[in-house]
C-alpha cells in the first residue's frame, strides 16, 4: 500500500538550501509547562528542527476509557510550530495505560513458560490481541483526525520500536493467529505435517486446532515449528504495523509515515526486509554496542539501513548522545564520539540525525540515559557538543538529498539463517550468524573497499563480490540465483554450516554443503565443530576456531588454505572453484581477523574490485559515497578511536580537518564534482 520512498517534506535554511533534520524524542508531559519555553529556546540554540512527540503518552491522552485530554498536546504542538520546530507525531500505542490492562488483562503477553507479563514497564501487549487492537486503533484514529492538518506535523510515527519487548507471545491469541498463518502458508495439514517432519516423535497433527506455539516442553521442540513461529511473530508485528498505517493513510494521506526499526546486532527478532512495503521512509534506532568492533557494527547496521532504503535517504530516529542505562556498566562516550557516531549514519544515507531524548528524565527507568540536555543542563560539555553537531550538519547541508552509491562488494545478512542457527540440537550452539557476517564485513573493510550489507533476496548479481557467511537456510530458488550470479561474473564466498537446509529446515541430503555442493566443488560427509577454547592451525599460521571439516574436492577445485594440524592436517580448509565468469569460495573454519582479512584481500583482488581512494594505510577508515546531482560526497571515518590516522593530502574537503593525520574520532567529507 505504501510507496517507498516518500521522505518528509524538506526543510530549508536561510539560503533556501535543504537542511538535515536534527532533533530527538521529546517528552514534555514529564515536565511542568514553564520548562517548555526553555526547551524550545535551547532547541533553537542547538539547531534542533524536529522532535518525535507523544511516543509514550497514551495514559495522558486518554486518562480513562471514556475521557480524552488533547489540550496539553495542542499547546506543545502550537508552541513548537511557533518556534520553527517540526513534529514527528507518534501514535502513542507503544505502551497501554493501566486502566486498559486492568480492565482487559487478556491483552498482556505470555512467555514461553506460561508466565503472564504484567503492566508497569512498556510494550505490555500482544501483537495478535483483538482487544488491544480495538483500543489502540481508536487512539490512532483520534490522533489522525485531530492533527492531520496541523502545520507542525511532518511525519507520523507508528507505535515505537515494534517488537522490542513483545516480539514473541505464546498466548491463546497468538495460538489462534499462528494457526491461521500456518493455514495460509501450507494450505492443508498434509503439507504442514510433511514440512514439519511430524513423523518424528509422534507429532502428527490431525486438526489445526491441535497446533500451539512452541511453548516450553519437556524436550526441545520441533525445529521447523520454531522457525515458522519466528517467521509468524515477525509477520504478526508487521500486520499490526499495517493496521495503524491503513488508518493514517486514509485520514492523513499527505503526511509521510514511518515506524522506527531496530537494525542492530542485538535485535534479531524482526525481518525488516519484509516490512519495507509498509512504511514510506525507513527510520532506525541504533545504540553503540560495548564491543571492540563497535564502530564496525555501527557501520554494518547503517549499511543495512542504506540497502533496505534502496540507497535513498533514511532517518536516524534514535541513538545516544552519551551513556545508555540498560547494560551492567554504562560508561559515557568520549569527546568526539557522539559526532562520529552520528556522521557515520549520515555517511550511509541518513538525512535526519535524532537522539533519545531531548531532556534527560529525572524520574522513571531511563533517568540515567543520556540526552541532548543532560541533568547538568545547558552549561555542560555534552550540550556544547550537541550545539557543535548541529553546526556540523549545517556545514554538511549540500549532502542532503543525495543517495548512497552502491558498493562493488556486499555481505549477506539473512534473518532466517540467523533464526535457524539460534536453536538447540545443532552440531554447535556457539554459532552466531550476525557475528559471522560482521566478522567478514570487518575483514572486507580492511581491504579499503566500500561494503554493502544486503539480504538474500536483493540483487546479488549486481556485485563483484558477495560474501554470505553461515547462510544456513537456502531455498532452491536462492541457490539457483546465486549460481547464475557466479556464472555471470560474481565471486561468491560462503562458510561452514551454509547451504545445509531448505526453507522447511530439512537437511539437504547427499553430503554437505547441500545447496552449494556442486557450485563450490566440495563435499563434506561429517561436521567437526570445535569446543570453546579448541583451535586448529592453517598453513598460513592462521588460527581456526568454532568449526573445521574434512573437505573432499571435485576435480578443478583449488585449495586456498590447508589445515596444518588437528584432525584434518594436510586437507583443504578453504577452496575456490571457478564457474563461468566468476568463482565460488568455501571457508570451513573461522579464522582470526588478520588472516581473514588477508583472505578477503585475495578474493577482492581476484574479483577486480577496488578502493575509491588511495590511503596511506588501506582499511584504516570506513569509506562511503553519497551521490548528489552535481557532486559525490566521500566520507572517511576512522576505525580506531584511540589512534591517529594518516589520510595524506586530501583535496576538496567539505567537512573535517585538513591535516594529513586526523584523530580517531574525526570524520572527513570530500566533495568531488561530477565530470561534465
Amino acid at each position: 500500500m505504501s510507496h517507498v520512498h516518500r521522505f518528509p517534506a524538506r526543510i530549508t535554511g536561510e539560503d533556501g538550501a535543504p537542511q538535515f533534520y536534527y532533533g530527538a524524542d521529546y517528552n514534555p508531559e514529564q515536565w511542568p509547562r514553564e520548562v517548555w519555553d526553555e526547551d524550545i529556546t535551547l532547541m533553537q540554540r542547538a539547531g534542533v528542527n524536529v522532535v518525535a512527540l507523544g511516543i509514550f503518552s497514551w495514559a495522558r491522552l486518554q486518562p480513562t476509557a471514556d475521557t480524552w485530554d488533547f489540550e496539553w498536546l495542542d499547546d506543545i504542538m502550537d508552541r513548537l510550530h511557533a518556534g520553527g520546530i517540526r513534529v514527528d507525531l507518534a501514535t502513542a500505542t507503544a505502551s497501554p495505560p493501566p486502566w486498559l490492562t486492568t480492565a482487559h488483562p487478556e491483552i498482556l503477553p505470555v512467555r514461553r513458560d506460561g508466565v503472564i507479563l504484567s503492566q508497569g514497564g512498556r510494550q505490555h501487549w500482544r501483537p495478535t490481541s483483538p482487544v488491544f487492537r480495538e483500543h489502540a486503533l481508536a487512539l490512532v484514529t483520534a490522533l489522525a483526525e485531530r492533527y492531520k492538518d496541523h502545520p507542525a506535523l511532518i511525519a507520523w510515527h507508528i507505535n515505537n520500536e515494534l517488537g522490542c519487548h513483545n516480539a514473541w507471545d505464546f498466548s491463546d491469541d497468538a495460538a489462534r493467529a499462528f494457526r491461521l498463518w500456518l493455514q495460509d502458508r501450507y494450505g492443508d495439514l498434509d503439507t504442514l505435517n510433511k514440512a514439519w517432519g511430524t513423523a518424528f516423535w509422534s507429532q502428527h497433527y490431525s486438526d489445526f486446532d491441535q497446533i500451539i506455539p512452541p511453548r516450553l516442553t519437556p524436550a526441545e521442540g520441533n525445529p521447523t515449528q520454531l522457525l515458522d513461529f519466528r517467521r509468524f511473530s515477525s509477520d504478526a508485528l508487521r500486520d499490526y504495523l499495517r493496521a495503524e498505517n491503513e488508518i493514517l493513510a486514509r485520514i492523513s494521506p499527505d503526511i509521510a509515515r514511518t515506524s522506527n526499526y531496530m537494525v542492530t546486532g542485538d535485535t534479531p527478532e524482526m525481518d525488516y526486509a519484509s516490512w519495507m512495503g509498509d512504511v514510506e521512509f525507513l527510520s532506525n534506532d541504533h545504540y553503540l554496542l560495548p564491543t571492540p568492533d563497535a564502530i564496525e557494527e555501527l557501520s554494518f547496521s547503517a549499511a543495512r539501513c542504506g540497502s533496505l532504503a534502496a540507497y535513498k535517504p533514511w532517518w536516524l530516529m534514535e541513538h545516544s548522545t552519551s551513556a545508555v542505562n540498560w547494560r551492567s556498566v554504562n560508561p559515557p562516550k568520549r569527546p568526539g564520539e557522539m559526532a562520529r557516531d552520528a556522521l557515520t549514519h549520515v555517511a550511509h544515507g541518513a538525512d535526519a540525525v535524532c537522539f533519545f531524548q531531548w531532556r534527560q528524565s529525572i524520574a522513571g527507568s531511563e533517568r540515567f540515559h543520556a540526552a541532548m540536555v543532560p541533568h547538568a543542563g545547558a552549561d555542560s560539555r555534552l550540550f556544547r557538543d550537541v550545539v557543535s553537531l548541529g553546526e556540523a550538519l549545517t556545514t554538511l547541508a549540500p549532502v542532503v538529498g543525495s543517495t548512497l552509491l552502491p558498493a562493488q562488494v556486499a555481505v549477506v545478512l539473512d534473518y532466517e539463517s540467523w533464526w535457524a542457527t539460534d536453536q538447540p540440537f545443532l552440531p554447535s550452539t556457539l554459532l552466531d550468524h550476525h557475528e559471522q557476517a560482521l566478522a567478514w564485513y570487518t575483514a572486507l573493510l580492511d581491504t579499503g573497499v566500500r561494503v554493502d550489507v544486503v539480504g538474500p533476496n536483493d540483487d546479488l548479481a549486481a556485485y563483484k563480490v558477495v560474501v554470505a557467511p553461515l547462510l544456513h537456510v537456502v531455498p532452491a530458488a536462492l541457490a539457483e540465483r546465486i549460481t547464475d550470479a557466479v556464472h555471470a561474473g560474481t565471486h561468491f564466498v560462503t562458510t561452514f554450516f551454509s547451504g545445509i537446509v531448505d526453507e522447511e529446515a530439512h537437511v539437504l541430503a547427499g553430503g554437505h554443503p547441500g545447496a552449494f555442493r556442486d557450485l563450490l566443488g566440495v563435499r563434506v560427509e561429517e561436521f567437526h565443530p570445535l569446543r570453546a577454547g579448541q583451535s586448529v592451525t592453517l598453513d598460513d599460521d592462521a588460527t581456526g576456531t568454532l568449526w573445521c571439516e574434512p573437505l573432499d574436492l571435485d576435480e578443478g577445485t583449488e585449495t586456498l588454505r590447508s589445515y596444518a594440524d588437528g584432525p584434518f592436517e594436510g586437507k583443504a580448509a578453504a577452496t575456490r572453484a571457478w564457474r563461468g565468469e566468476g568463482s565460488a569460495v568455501y571457508v570451513s573454519t573461522h579464522m582470526d581477523w588478520w588472516y581473514l582479512a588477508a583472505l578477503a584481500s585475495e578474493i577482492v583482488s581476484a574479483a577486480g574490485a577496488w578502493a575509491d581512494i588511495d590511503m596511506p594505510t588501506p582499511g584504516s577508515v570506513i569509506t562511503t559515497i553519497r551521490r548528489g546531482a552535481d557532486a559525490d560526497y566521500l566520507f572517511l571515518i576512522p576505525r580506531s578511536p584511540e589512534a591517529d590516522v594518516e589520510v595524506g593530502e586530501l583535496e576538496g574537503i567539505l567537512y573535517g580537518p585538513t591535516t594529513p593525520t586526523i584523530t580517531g574520532t574525526d570524520v572527513v567529507v570530500l566533495r568531488r564534482e561530477h565530470d561534465v
